[in-house]
């Protein structure tokens, strides 16, 4: 939320209560009572040629590899293993973003964000979700917009 307030980017927090056992971004999007494709999930993916990349899509999606890969000019890549998350990005499962993050990693956000004028991130700790326009989300972690996701 520092990175945003410096960029001078508006936003709106909601806190929630923490299920250990349902960190879903389903339960979360309930929780804050917004729709599931508005709330964003942020993963980490490592390709064979580019390394380490993060993509961030809608609640109700799963990440589509090949297309993450074509956009990222990789030959192959996969999600990283849940005991390298907090290594990389210095945030536990639940609670990972891309603003301010350990490393600047290249950042995808799925295309289906733009259609709305707020999404839900996560700012980096669980019970919390950050609310703001995606096209300002996008500037504060200098993302890229494509077609990651998949209906599930």
């Amino acid at each position: 939320m520092r990175l945003l307030d410096q960029m001078g980017i508006v936003y709106e927090v909601r806190e929630y209560e923490v299920d250990e056992n349902d960190l879903s971004a389903e339960t979360v999007a309930a929780k804050i009572g917004m729709p599931e494709e508005q709330v964003f999930k942020t993963l980490v993916a490592r390709g064979d040629v580019n390394g380490v990349a993060m993509a961030v899509i809608p609640a109700n999606t799963e990440l589509d590899l090949k297309a993450l890969a074509k956009v990222r000019r990789e030959r192959k890549i996969d999600t990283v293993s849940l005991k390298e998350v907090q290594p990389l990005t210095g945030y536990i499962r639940g609670g990972v973003t891309a603003l301010a993050a350990k490393k600047d990693y290249p950042v995808v956000v799925d295309e289906l964000a733009q259609l709305f004028d707020v999404i839900s991130v996560s700012p980096g700790q669980r019970g919390m979700q950050i609310l703001l326009n995606p096209l300002e989300y996008a500037r504060a972690v200098n993302g890229v917009f494509a077609g990651i996701s998949r209906f599930k």
